[in-house]
């Protein structure tokens, strides 16, 4: 009984979506105002947290914390990082030191090439397999906007929208959903590519109207504040539509819902 305050809109999130061709597909569509869970840190996963949508680590998590949520009727979201590098991971040494950029503010992780393609395709694909392999539903791709950031590298715009839409792609080809990460300024040309948005901080720096686009488009947008309490976010986020929360940076159990 403790879930019937979300069943309707789990029945609705596993609905079909229509592909860009116009024809049914069977990945997930997350619609506004679903409540998550994002957990990164800590080697095992609260399953405690009474929500339909869980963001966790696609490496650090085995297909077996996938399978438990699932039989919570839970969602579960794969986070990767598809736009820095991250010195800890298994797959680290093949990432050619061409393609590895300026530190971006954590430890371990430095910024991609993301004009490389040729290089990062075949890596991140096998990334996208192992989500899949695990059963995960969705792919939050992380450090999505390196154009605005000094990478070490050239980026501009149109580097970032093609390789942006290169990775909704490999998510949407193995039959996942996906979502932008943060990347504000280019919602309006790449809401048609993702299937939800996941936004850090908008409310801090009142940016949060710029989502509307996903939310117009009956996609979720899930946000969290680490900096603010709710009671200095959580109203406008509940006219956005948002899915919002405070979180602490870690990104461990603690959470604040609105």
């Amino acid at each position: 009984m403790r879930r019937l305050l979300w069943l309707f809109p789990v029945l609705l999130l596993a609905a079909c979506t229509t592909a860009q061709d116009g024809k049914p597909s069977s990945r997930w569509q997350p619609t506004p105002g679903l409540a998550w869970q994002w957990q990164l840190s800590g080697r095992t996963i609260d399953t405690s947290v009474d929500v339909p949508v869980y963001d966790i680590d696609g490496f650090d998590q085995p297909k077996a914390t996938v399978t438990a949520l699932h039989r919570e009727d839970r969602k579960v979201i794969c986070y990767l990082s598809t736009g820095a590098w991250e010195d800890w991971r298994p797959d680290a040494k093949k990432f050619p030191k061409a393609v590895i950029g300026r530190g971006n503010g954590w430890e371990g992780e430095r910024w991609l090439d993301i004009r490389q393609v040729g290089v990062l395709e075949p890596l991140i694909a096998a990334r996208m397999d192992m989500c899949k392999d695990k059963g995960f539903d969705a792919v939050e791709p992380d450090n999505m906007d390196g154009y605005k950031n000094r990478t070490g590298f050239d980026l501009d715009t149109s580097d970032q929208l093609r390789y942006n839409r290169l990775i909704a792609k490999l998510a949407h080809d193995r039959g996942m959903a996906v979502g932008l990460k943060n990347d504000l300024d280019q919602i309006p040309q790449l809401v048609d590519d993702f299937d939800f948005a996941v936004n850090e901080q908008c409310a801090q720096y009142d940016e949060c109207a710029a989502n509307t686009p996903f939310i117009e488009a009956g996609k979720a947008v899930f946000h969290v504040e680490y900096e603010l309490p709710t009671s200095a976010f959580c109203a406008e986020s509940r006219r956005l539509k948002l899915s919002s929360m405070a979180k602490k940076y870690e990104l461990g159990v603690w959470r604040r819902a609105c």
